[in-house]
């Protein structure tokens, strides 16, 4: 079986994580070797570079500091780990990909498309993946959603972003998804459980016997 690269997207409280192992579940069942990961992070550098990016600090960190940090963690993640293991052949499932980076440091932060662009193409000029779902949810419920996860956690330094800031990386996702639909399957992360699981299958299934 050829190795597949599918990314899981959406913002604040959209379920994509929960969704990610239920799919990974579903996917070894059928035979298929899955590794599970996340961005940033995946390896050990990576998820050092993703405490840097997430801890609350008195020190504000420039938009230009965070996307370096970004793909510093994407180049790592995506070289010892993400390519090996589509090389022999397993699903790679991750949470979150470079589509997060447009949407959070281009469409929340204000940064220049051009600029990631840029970074893109060196990290991984042909790197994109085979599937990307994006799980669609108003900014209202995500956050109320991630509110309830986090518990007496406490927000990490995205999570305490603005209403308006999720509104422009929500806008900027669902952009992103028009313009190239097809990679994108937009999920309506809304429904119930069972019913995104189904969907997310759906949107898998072409994939087993395609060429890559």
């Amino acid at each position: 079986m050829k190795g597949r690269f599918v990314t899981f997207e959406g913002g604040e409280g959209a379920g994509k994580s929960t969704q990610l192992a239920r799919a990974a579940a579903w996917l070894r069942d059928r035979g298929v070797e899955v590794v599970v990961t996340r961005e940033p992070g995946g390896t050990p550098r990576a998820e050092r570079l993703r405490a840097m990016l997430l801890e609350q600090s008195d020190e504000p960190m420039p938009g230009t500091c965070e996307l370096l940090l970004m793909f510093a963690a994407r180049a790592t993640h995506l070289e010892n780990l993400v390519w090996p293991a589509v090389r022999r052949g397993a699903w790679v499932l991750c949470d979150r990909y470079t589509d997060a980076t447009y949407a959070y440091q281009g469409g929340g932060r204000g940064l220049p498309d051009a600029q990631i662009d840029a970074l893109a193409a060196m990290v991984h000029p042909d790197g994109w993946p085979d599937l990307t779902l994006l799980f669609d949810l108003p900014v209202e419920r995500g956050l109320a959603r991630a509110g309830e996860r986090n518990g007496s956690g406490g927000p990490d330094r995205f999570e305490s972003e603005q209403f308006a800031f999720f509104e422009r990386v929500r806008g900027c996702y669902l952009e992103r998804a028009r313009r190239e639909p097809g990679r994108f399957r937009v999920i309506d992360a809304g429904a119930a459980i069972g019913e995104v699981e189904a969907s997310v299958r759906r949107a898998l299934e072409p994939l087993f016997g395609a060429a890559r």
